[in-house]
């Protein structure tokens, strides 16, 4: 069987296709304003990767913050599940998942069966983010890559105690301005998110073994700090950006 999952991520639309349970193409496209063309876009890129059609499809399921928007998925799913299905099939002993996407952030815990049995969202709080790093490393005028580099430099620790995004990104400005290390600022950064997610996925009792998934989990600087605030080891996928979309195409499955 030939089965497809779509995540419509708000800065990124995954697709991943699977034949048989096997990957046989993928594609991450950004999230433009048109998303249903963001999303055909996307599919058409992993088809290419697969030498397919899209008649070849038997089964598409979506999920994601715009999944409702693919009008011709044969199924949605919430994001929650698909993270859930998307990483027992990696690793079976995982009990707890925390994604961290562009816009939002989400924690997991999963029974000995890798079914869903409670989970805590950040509200759509941009500070909880990826959104919030890569706004911090625009201020600073810093790649991502480079933003993560500075913070694992740190030795020191200068707390942000914005709670907004916005009011956050003037404190990050103040800084520069009082000529503070880059490499503090980096990590003051990461340590604010860490502080947030580990509150949001304490909400729901960790247990390990603890994966964690999305953009945000390639970020080594914010890993760190994360590491830190939760005192865990994580599972991070070799694509995590992924796993919604592969959990997804294996419930299409």
């Amino acid at each position: 069987m030939i089965s497809c999952g779509i995540d419509m991520g708000g800065g990124s639309i995954k697709v991943l296709i699977l034949n048989d349970g096997k990957v046989v193409g993928k594609s991450m496209v950004e999230t433009e304003l048109d998303r249903l063309a963001s999303g055909k876009k996307a599919l058409d890129i992993a088809l290419q990767n697969a030498n397919m059609n899209k008649s070849d499809l038997d089964y598409i399921v979506a999920t994601g913050a715009g999944r409702k928007i693919i009008d011709f998925a044969d199924k949605e799913s919430t994001t929650v599940a698909c993270d859930a299905r998307g990483i027992i099939s990696l690793y079976p002993d995982v009990k707890t998942v925390i994604d961290i996407g562009a816009d939002e952030a989400r924690s997991i815990k999963c029974d000995d069966s890798g079914k869903v049995v409670d989970f805590a969202l950040n509200e759509k709080c941009a500070a909880g983010s990826g959104a919030f790093v890569e706004a911090m490393a625009r201020a600073m005028q810093l790649s991502l890559d480079e933003f993560a580099s500075f913070s694992l430099q740190s030795t020191k620790s200068i707390p942000i105690n914005a709670q907004c995004a916005i009011f956050a990104e003037s404190e990050v400005v103040s800084l520069v301005h009082e000529e503070t290390d880059r490499a503090d600022i980096c990590k003051a950064v990461h340590d604010a998110i860490a502080a947030r997610i580990a509150s949001m996925a304490r909400r729901i009792r960790i247990e390990e073994k603890v994966a964690l998934i999305g953009g945000v989990a390639k970020n080594k600087g914010f890993l760190d700090s994360l590491k830190r605030e939760l005192k865990v080891e994580f599972i991070v996928p070799a694509d995590p950006d992924f796993i919604g979309a592969l959990g997804a195409a294996l419930l299409a499955g």
